[in-house]
């Protein structure tokens, strides 16, 4: 559930900055290079900044005993 959620909040924001980018002002495409740099970052490093935030704030993991 929680990979589910992280590729569905990369994939709106990609999609909503490129609108913002295209209606609004250029400068939004930078921030669809940084959630597309993040992504990239995190199939290297197998860290994810959302994953963290999600963890910490939707998904309260119970932790081991």
């Amino acid at each position: 559930m929680l990979e589910r959620t992280i590729r569905a909040i990369a994939g709106a924001f990609i999609l909503i900055s490129l609108l913002l980018g295209y209606y609004v002002n250029i400068n939004w495409y930078w921030f669809t290079a940084f959630v597309g740099l993040n992504l990239l970052q995190s199939s290297f490093t197998k860290w994810c900044l959302m994953e963290d935030i999600l963890n910490k704030f939707v998904f309260k993991r119970e932790k081991a005993v």
